[in-house]
């Protein structure tokens, strides 16, 4: 399947969502709602994109991105797949039944942005003790251990 095809395809499945292509770089854009996520993932797994590279969150203040960055093999492109997630309660599906390489980043975007990931298989901190105090890569984030006193200095 070419790029232009690739866009068709899912310009006609997601007509309100009609995905953007960089012309720098010829990789796809798709914006999705929080809901529609794991089926348009599977749709982009079902059309060749074999490869997820990496997955991790932008925290915009009053909401999450999440970015996902898929690649296709056999078509040589790749395709961004962007989704917006609600702060207050920060959750969204999973695609680790999709990609198992979504197992370790998924928990990554856990441990450091809070967000949960439904139908994880094991969704745990990866780098920090089960007990840390809050995610370290919110805006918000605050751990009065890391902030430098006087009295430390």
């Amino acid at each position: 399947m070419k790029i232009e095809e690739l866009r068709e395809h899912l310009c006609g499945r997601y007509p309100d969502l009609c995905p953007l292509f960089s012309l720098e770089f010829g990789d796809g854009i798709l914006v999705v709602d929080a809901g529609k996520l794991h089926e348009a993932a599977s749709d982009l797994r079902d059309l060749g994109f074999d490869l997820l590279g990496w997955c991790t969150a932008v925290d915009r203040g009053a909401h999450f991105e999440m970015v996902y960055r898929l690649r296709s093999r056999t078509m040589q492109v790749g395709m961004f797949l962007k989704c917006d997630v609600p702060r207050e309660d920060a959750r969204i599906a999973s695609l680790t039944d999709l990609w198992p390489s979504a197992d370790w980043h998924e928990r990554e975007v856990y441990d450091l942005f809070g967000i949960r990931f439904d139908g994880h298989p094991n969704l745990r901190r990866i780098f920090l003790p089960e007990d840390w105090p809050g995610h370290p890569l919110r805006k918000d984030y605050r751990d009065e251990r890391m902030i430098r006193r006087p009295d430390y200095i």
